[in-house]
C-alpha cells in the first residue's frame, strides 16, 4: 500500500512539474498584491515545533513591520520524514507557497531537487535578486568560497540558499569520549594509539572500574543511528582516512575510494579484534541512540567506559555520569592519525522562492533573509529578544573561544517558564561564521550545563587540523542533472555494500582474510569505476 501511494505521488509530482514549467511565465508576472501602502503577502512553508507559534512569534511580527509584509504560514512538524512528505505533496499538487523557509537537519531541498525544480521553473534563481537587493548575502558569497560552491549550481544559478553555520565542534563530529574517572581509578593514561586504546578497553572490562564486584562494564559502544556515533570512522582513521559519509579520498586532485584499500582491511582487522575480545558492545552496530543512552544512563551502576559521538549528551544525559567523560584525540596508527572533517553546513536549499511569488514578494523575501545575514538580524532572528533570551557581555564574561571578542550570552529559561516564542531558532541560522559562534559567552566550568559548549570547543581542538591535506568536499559538489539519478543509485549501492561488509567482517560472519579479495572485486559489479568518473568530473567542474 505504501509503495502504491509513493508511486502515485511520484507520478503526480512529475505531472505537476511539467505543468508548472509550462505556466512559469504567467506565475512570475507582477501581481497586484502588496501594491500601494498595504503589506506584501508572502505564503511561507516552514517547520514549527511545539514551543513556537510562527503566526504570533515576536520575530515574525518584527519582520512583518520592518519589511512591510504579511507572512501567511503553512507549517509542518520537526519530524524529518513527515516534513519531507508534506513538502513533496505540496509541490506535487501545484498548491505550493511563495517561499520555503526550512531547517537543514529537519528537511530542505537537496541539490538534485533544486536542479530539477529550477529546470522546470518551479524554483526561481536568486542571482539578480541578490545582486540588486541583498548586499550582505552578496558579500558572504564573495568571501566564502565553500558557501558559494554549495549555493551555485553548475549552470551558474543560485536556486536556493543553504545555511552557513560554521559550528566548530560539528566540523569534527566523530569523536571518542572516555570515562576519565575510570582512567584515574585504574591509573591509566588517555590512549593515543590503537594498541593503547585496546589496553584501556581491556582494563575497563576486566578490572571492575565501577567497583560493584561485577563484570558488567561495557568498554566501548556507539550507534549507527547517527553518523557521528558510529564506532567505525573514529577507529578506522588510525589506519586510513574515513570521512564517515562518502568514503571517498582525494589525493593530488584525484578522487578514489578508501574502502577497497589494504589500509581499510587493516582497520577492519583491528576493529574485529576489539569485537572478538568483547571490548565493543555488540549493540554498537545495530542499536538506535535511545538504546545507547540507556546504557550510558544505567541506573544500577555506571557501566559505560567509552562511546563515539559528537558530544556526551548523545550517549548519557544523567548529569552525575556525564561529567566523567572527556574526549580522546585521534588515534595515531601505523599509517595515519586522522580526524574526520566535514564542512558543518549542509548543501541544498533552506531558503527557496517559487514561481508563485510576485515580484514584490520576491524582493521583500530576499531583503528579509539578507537581514538575517547581518549580526543584528542573526541575533534577533535566532536568539530572540534582548533582555529576555539573550544579553550583551558583562564584566568577567568569557567567550567560548577565550581569545575571541565576547558577543552575547544566552539567558536560560527558568523552570516552569512559558515558551518565549521570540525567535525562529534553527530556521534562522543563515549566517553564523566561526568568528560569530566563537564570541558566544559560556561559563568557564566546562562540566556545568552553562559551560557545555566550551567543553565541546576545547575537545574539538584535539581534532582540529588532523584531517588529510586534501579532503573530498562532498558537501559542495553538484552532480550533472543528466547523471544525477545514475550517481545516486550507484552511491547508495556502494555505501550499503561498504556498511554491510564492514559489519560482516567485524563480527566474523565473513572471513576477512579469505573473502577480502572477493569483496574488493564486488565493487566492479557496483560500477565503482563509473561512480568515480562522475565524482571526478563533478569535482573538476567545481570552483574549489
Amino acid at each position: 500500500m505504501k509503495k502504491t501511494i509513493m508511486l502515485f505521488l511520484s507520478l503526480l509530482l512529475t505531472l505537476s512539474l511539467a505543468l508548472a514549467g509550462c505556466s512559469n511565465n504567467e506565475k512570475t508576472d507582477v501581481s497586484q498584491e502588496g501594491s500601494g501602502d498595504g503589506p506584501v503577502k508572502i505564503k511561507v512553508f516552514a517547520p514549527q515545533n511545539a514551543e513556537t507559534d510562527l503566526e504570533t512569534n515576536s520575530f515574525s511580527k518584527l519582520a512583518e513591520e520592518k519589511f512591510n509584509i504579511d507572512l501567511q504560514w503553512q507549517t509542518t512538524t520537526f519530524d524529518a520524514t513527515s516534513a519531507s512528505e508534506v513538502r513533496n505533496i505540496a509541490l506535487a499538487s501545484g498548491d505550493y507557497p511563495d517561499l520555503f523557509l526550512l531547517i537543514p537537519w529537519v528537511d530542505q531541498f537537496t541539490q538534485t531537487d533544486l536542479l530539477r525544480y529550477g529546470k522546470q521553473g518551479v524554483v526561481l534563481p536568486l542571482n539578480d535578486l541578490i545582486d540588486k537587493h541583498a548586499p550582505n548575502i552578496k558579500k558572504v558569497l564573495e568571501n566564502h568560497p565553500y558557501y558559494k560552491a554549495m549555493a551555485t549550481a553548475p549552470d551558474g544559478n543560485i536556486y536556493g540558499l543553504p545555511q552557513l553555520n560554521e559550528c566548530f565542534h560539528c566540523s569534527y563530529g566523530n569523536k571518542l569520549w572516555i570515562n576519565t574517572d575510570w582512567l584515574e581509578k585504574l591509573k591509566l593514561e588517555m590512549p593515543t594509539t590503537p594498541e593503547e586504546l585496546k589496553n584501556v578497553l581491556t582494563a575497563f572490562k576486566t578490572q571492575d572500574p565501577n567497583g560493584n564486584g561485577k563484570q558488567d562494564e561495557v568498554p566501548l559502544s556507539g550507534s549507527p543511528g547517527l553518523v557521528e556515533s558510529s564506532v567505525i570512522p573514529y577507529l578506522m582513521n588510525g589506519f586510513i582516512y574515513d570521512d564517515s559519509r562518502s568514503r571517498l579520498l582525494l589525493e593530488n586532485g584525484n578522487v578514489d575510494l578508501a574502502a577497497n584499500k589494504e589500509e581499510w582491511k587493516e582497520g577492519l582487522s583491528y576493529i574485529k579484534s576489539l569485537y572478538e575480545e568483547g571490548l565493543i558492545d555488540k549493540g554498537a552496530f545495530s542499536q538506535n541512540t535511545e538504546a545507547l543512552q540507556k546504557t550510558g544512563n544505567n541506573a544500577d551502576a555506571q557501566i559505560l567506559g567509552a562511546a563515539t559521538s559528537m558530544h556526551p549528551g548523545v550517549f548519557v544525559s544523567e548529569a552525575e555520569y556525564q561529567k566523567d567523560y572527556d574526549a580522546a584525540g585521534p588515534l595515531k596508527g601505523t599509517n595515519t592519525g586522522y580526524a574526520t572533517y566535514n564542512f558543518p553546513s549542509s548543501p541544498g536549499g533552506a531558503f527557496v522562492l517559487t514561481n508563485n511569488a510576485s515580484e514584490e514578494a520576491q524582493i521583500a523575501a530576499i531583503k528579509l533573509v539578507d537581514y538575517m545575514f547581518t549580526q543584528e538580524g542573526q541575533i534577533r532572528s535566532h536568539f530572540g529578544e534582548e533582555g529576555v533570551s539573550w544579553r550583551k557581555p558583562q564584566e568577567g564574561d568569557v567567550a567560548i573561544e577565550e581569545k575571541a571578542e565576547a558577543i552575547l550570552a544566552q539567558i536560560p529559561s527558568k523552570e516552569g517558564e512559558e515558551p518565549r516564542n521570540d525567535s525562529w531558532g534553527a530556521m534562522a541560522q543563515y549566517y553564523q561564521p566561526r568568528e560569530f559562534r566563537d564570541g558566544w559567552i559560556q561559563a568557564t566550568d566546562i562540566y556545568s550545563p552553562e559551560g557545555y559548549e566550551r567543553r565541546l570547543q576545547e575537545a574539538t581542538h584535539l581534532y582540529e587540523g588532523k584531517e588529510p591535506s586534501e579532503v573530498f568536499p562532498h558537501w559542495a559538489i553538484w552532480i550533472d542533472p543528466a547523471v544525477a539519478d545514475e550517481a545516486a543509485m550507484i552511491r547508495t549501492n556502494i555505501e550499503d555494500y561498504i556498511e554491510q561488509n564492514s559489519l560482516q567482517f567485524i563480527t566474523g560472519s565473513k572471513d576477512l582474510d579469505k573473502e577480502w579479495e572477493s569483496y574488493v572485486q564486488g565493487f566492479e559489479q557496483l560500477n565503482l569505476k563509473r561512480y568515480l568518473e562522475i565524482m571526478q568530473e563533478a569535482y573538476d567542474n567545481s570552483d574549489l
